[in-house]
């Protein structure tokens, strides 16, 4: 039986889901489970107070994190593709009437804008096969501030490092940019291999991202292409990583930043400043 502890119905505990349902993790699709339902109400927490909030969880599998997120008391609507796991979800909706809707499907070629009425939260296990894609197009286009108010994804502990990396660093690269230009990410926890099932073979980490103010007079597109042509060959000068960008190299000068720098020296800040140039 579940800890007593927890708010909301009692309910079994996920192993004997799992087993139930015959719910092995696939390889696949890049399923990792994970069972310690102390851990996952820490995770569903992350976000701060989600009783009656709007919840997009991709890939809920036997519905681990939905159980901790619905007891929180959010409104989740959940995206599976592995028909196995529907059953379980099931039986969690009607657990929590009212409170879980689950659609069978792709999370990539779902659009969440048309799922809610209002702003909702992101919180996710999210499958490592796709994981990197679903981030960046959150993140990514020119309308902001986002419909999301938050995201807090599970990452294999290189990419989250990637997402909070800083200049200079062997992580940062694009995916920070794209993270730090317009909203501030932190590793909120980091997660051991041992917690899931099957074990991974990388460390984890949960990544917790909220919409910062989007500096004015720049392009998304042109930020993308900036950072694309200098972190294409990151380890060559800037004079010779840009010179296929017209401007780029004027816009350099007239910033005061030496072309005989590499991509990696350069802070988010300088990034926004040549994009903003070349807007």
């Amino acid at each position: 039986m579940s800890a007593p502890d927890f708010p909301g119905p009692e309910l079994p505990p996920l192993r004997d889901v799992v087993n139930r349902h015959g719910l092995l993790a696939s390889k696949a699709l890049g399923q990792n489970f994970l069972f310690d339902e102390q851990l996952l109400a820490r995770i569903a927490a992350i976000p701060g107070k989600l009783k009656g909030a709007n919840v997009l969880e991709v890939g809920p599998g036997p519905g681990g994190l939905t159980r901790a997120l619905l007891r929180a008391g959010a409104n989740v609507t959940a995206i599976e593709m592995d028909k196995r796991c529907l059953p379980a979800l099931a039986e969690l909706a009607e657990a929590f009437p009212g409170q879980l809707r689950v659609i069978e499907g792709d999370a990539t070629k779902v659009d969440p804008a048309t799922l809610f009425d209002g702003a909702w939260h992101v919180v996710a296990n999210l499958p490592y096969n796709v994981g990197t894609m679903l981030f960046t197009g959150w993140l990514s286009g020119q309308a902001w501030p986002p419909a999301w108010l938050s995201l807090t994804l599970m990452f294999q502990l290189e990419v989250a490092e990637r997402i909070v990396s800083g200049a200079g660093s062997d992580a940062y690269g694009r995916l920070a940019i794209l993270s730090q230009w317009r909203a501030t990410p932190r590793i909120a926890m980091k997660v051991h291999r041992s917690a899931f099932t099957p074990p991974p073979k990388v460390m984890s980490a949960i990544v917790h991202v909220t919409p910062a103010a989007m500096p004015e007079g720049v392009s998304a597109r042109m930020l993308e292409r900036v950072t694309e042509a200098a972190f294409g060959q990151r380890r060559k000068m800037l004079r010779q990583s840009l010179k296929g960008l017209p401007g780029a190299l004027d816009a350099l000068d007239g910033l005061g930043i030496d072309p005989a720098r590499r991509a990696e020296t350069l802070t988010v800040e300088d990034f926004v400043a040549i994009a903003k140039a070349l807007s």
